[in-house]
This record gives C-alpha cells, structure tokens and sequence, in this order.
C-alpha cells in the first residue's frame, strides 16, 4: 500500500525531491554523479529556491512511511527555462520512482494525484508540460497511457503535454 501527499518543506523531503530529480533524469550510460548533476545550472533551476509561487510536489510514501517516489511542477520563465518549458504559464512535470517502487502502479497514482492538484491551482485550461528522451520507454509509456501528446522536439528530447481541463 502506498499514501500520497504533497511534499513539506523540511529538509528531509526537499532532499528526497532531489533525489528524485537526479533519478528523473535519463542519461543511459556514464551519468555524472549526484553533487556533479544536480549543480549544473541547467539542472540547479529544478530545485534551486523551491517553495515558489507554481512549485508543487507529491511524494508517495511506502507502509514504513519511507518515500518511494516523486512527482513535481515547476513554472519557468522565457529567460529560465526548463527543458518541458512551453510559456511562462505551462508548469513543467517531472516524476521518479525509487528501484523498488517501480512497477507497482505508483508513477501512475503520483501523476494521476499530480493532474489533481493542477486542476486545484488553477491549471484547469492549461497543459503540463515535460521532456523526456523517447529511448526511456518506461517513462515513454506512462505518460502515453496518461494521454500526453508529443508537442515538439528539441535534440534527443521530446516535449510532451497533456491537458487537465477534463
């Protein structure tokens, strides 16, 4: 059994929001270390302050109440954008799951809880936004099952966005 809620903003759980950060991020072979990727400036700007007006993050907890996973929006701005970034009004998604939670149904829980808490923050007639490398099919299927929609491509990534307004 998993419980979800929305992240507090103590030091243990916005740890474990980097965590889930570092893991979201797909680079297949040779991926640089936490301290190393995480304090990029392209990366930094995904936690870097959080607890901003547009922050919101889930974490689903196991029956120990120990976390297993993580989903986030984060809004950026045309002069700070994220990799997802679309407009200054589309929050960029993320997600990851800790090894042992994957394959349970909870990235589906998270996401599905993450389209809820959107539509409460007023995203009702927006779309999420996220990128993704279309070689992560784990990721890749989820957010198809979802119903995300391929919005355009940038490199190796795509962009991806699913409207909440239903």
């Amino acid at each position: 059994m998993v419980h979800v809620r929305t992240m507090h903003q103590n030091k243990r759980e916005l740890e474990f929001l980097t965590d889930m950060i570092y893991e979201a991020i797909y680079i297949p072979e040779n991926k640089p270390s936490k301290q190393e990727l995480l304090n990029s400036p392209h990366i930094k700007i995904y936690y870097d302050g959080w607890g901003r007006t547009g922050d919101r993050a889930l974490i689903a907890f196991n029956d120990d109440n120990d976390p297993v996973g993580a989903a986030w929006y984060r809004l950026f701005s045309e002069n700070q954008k994220g990799y997802g970034y679309i407009d200054d009004k589309t929050p960029e998604l993320g997600i990851a799951l800790c090894n042992e939670a994957r394959g349970m149904g909870i990235g589906t829980i998270l996401m599905e809880r993450l389209f809820e808490s959107g539509f409460r923050d007023g995203y009702n007639s927006l779309s999420l936004s996220l990128s993704v490398d279309p070689n992560n099919r784990q990721a890749l299927n989820l957010y198809k099952k979802l119903g995300f929609k391929k919005y355009d491509s940038s490199g190796t990534s795509w962009t991806m966005t699913i409207s909440i307004n239903n």
